[in-house]
C-alpha cells in the first residue's frame, strides 16, 4: 500500500507554537516536488515534546491541508499501549491512511509483548499499521520473527526499518512478504536491492524531488541513474545526522528559508562548527548557492 519516498515531515515552530502557514507551504512543496505521502509526528516531527492535544492538531492539521492529494500516514506510537490505542483511534477519526507505531521503548518489552501491543491496536482500530524499529532510539530491537508473526494480522502492512542491519531486513524478507520501508536515507538503494519498496525519509525535508527521483528510478529499472542520485546525496545524508535528529535538518530548512528553524528542550540549537559543516553539504548539492 504504502512506497515510494514518503516525508517523516518536521513539525515547524514559531513562539513554541506549531507553525501553520510555513507547515502548509512545506506541504506544498512536497506535493509539487513528487513525495508520495506525508507522515507528521515521527522522530523528525518531535512526536516526543508534542502533547497529545498538539500531536492529534498536528495530524488533523495536515491531513485538511493535504486534502486526499497524496496519502498521510499518523505518527501515533507510544511505549505505552494505551496511549498509542488512543492516538491511532484519533488519527482514523481525522482521516489518516495510516499508521506508523514506533516500538514501544524505554521499557522495553518482550518479543511477546511487542505481539501483543501491536495486536491490541491493530485489532481495535481498522486502518493500515506500519511498524517502526529503530532500535538506537528505542533500546529494543523487534526480531524478524516478530515482524513475521505480526505480518498475519491484516491491517499489519508495513514496517520502517532503520536498525541499519541488512542482515535484518533479509531475515524479514525471507520469512513473510510485509512490505518494508528504509528508515535509513543512506541505506535506501541497498534495502531496495533487497526488495524494499521505498523510504520514510529525513532527508527528503531536504530535496524531495531527489528522494523521490532516486527511488522512481529504481523502481522503473533505471539502476545507473538512481545510483548517481545516491551518491550525490551520500553527503548530506550523513550531515542530517551531525547531530541528534531533528536538529540538522531543521537547520537546513532554516538556511534554505523554508521555516524558522525552532527546536524544544531537550533538544537545543546546533554547534556552530557543526552547522558550518552543513551549510557546505548543502552548497555541494546545490541546494544553497
Amino acid at each position: 500500500m504504502f512506497e515510494g519516498s514518503i516525508v517523516a515531515i518536521v513539525t515547524p515552530f514559531k513562539g513554541n507554537k506549531i507553525d501553520e502557514r510555513r507547515l502548509s507551504e512545506l506541504i506544498e512543496f512536497h506535493i509539487s516536488e513528487g513525495t508520495s505521502a506525508i507522515l507528521p509526528c515521527g522522530c523528525t516531527g518531535e512526536a516526543a515534546t508534542l502533547s497529545h492535544k498538539e500531536q492529534e492538531y498536528m495530524i488533523k492539521l495536515v491531513i485538511d491541508i493535504v486534502n486526499k492529494r497524496v496519502p498521510v500516514i499518523a505518527g501515533t506510537g507510544s511505549n505505552s499501549t494505551e496511549e498509542a490505542l488512543a492516538l491511532t483511534k484519533s488519527a482514523k477519526d481525522a482521516g489518516a491512511d495510516g499508521a506508523l507505531l514506533i516500538t514501544p521503548y524505554y521499557n522495553k518489552p518482550t518479543p511477546r509483548g511487542q505481539c501483543l501491543h501491536y495486536e491490541k491496536i491493530a485489532k481495535a482500530v481498522d486502518i493500515p499499521i506500519v511498524l517502526y524499529n529503530v532500535p538506537s532510539r528505542t533500546g529494543i530491537s523487534i526480531l524478524p520473527q516478530t515482524v513475521a508473526e505480526l505480518s498475519k494480522i491484516d491491517n499489519i502492512v508495513a514496517i520502517k526499518e532503520a536498525s541499519g542491519s541488512l542482515d535484518q531486513i533479509s531475515a524479514i524478507m525471507d520469512m513473510c512478504d510485509i512490505t518494508v520501508l528504509s528508515g535509513d536515507d543512506a541505506l535506501t538503494l541497498p534495502m531496495m536491492a533487497l526488495g524494499a519498496k521505498g523510504v520514510i525519509s529525513v532527508a527528503a525535508n531536504v530535496v524531495p524531488k531527489h528522494m523521490a527521483m532516486m527511488v522512481k528510478n529504481f523502481m522503473d529499472g533505471n539502476l545507473e541513474e538512481s545510483r548517481k542520485i545516491h551518491f550525490n546525496l551520500f553527503s548530506l545524508f550523513k550531515a542530517l545526522f551531525y547531530e541528534t535528529n531533528p536538529i540538522p535538518v531543521k537547520t537546513a530548512l532554516g538556511m534554505m528559508g523554508k521555516i524558522i528553524p525552532q527546536l524544544r528542550l531537550p533538544l537545543c540549537e546546533i554547534k556552530k562548527e557543526n552547522a558550518e559543516r552543513l551549510r557546505e553539504a548543502l552548497i555541494d548539492i546545490g541546494v544553497l548557492s
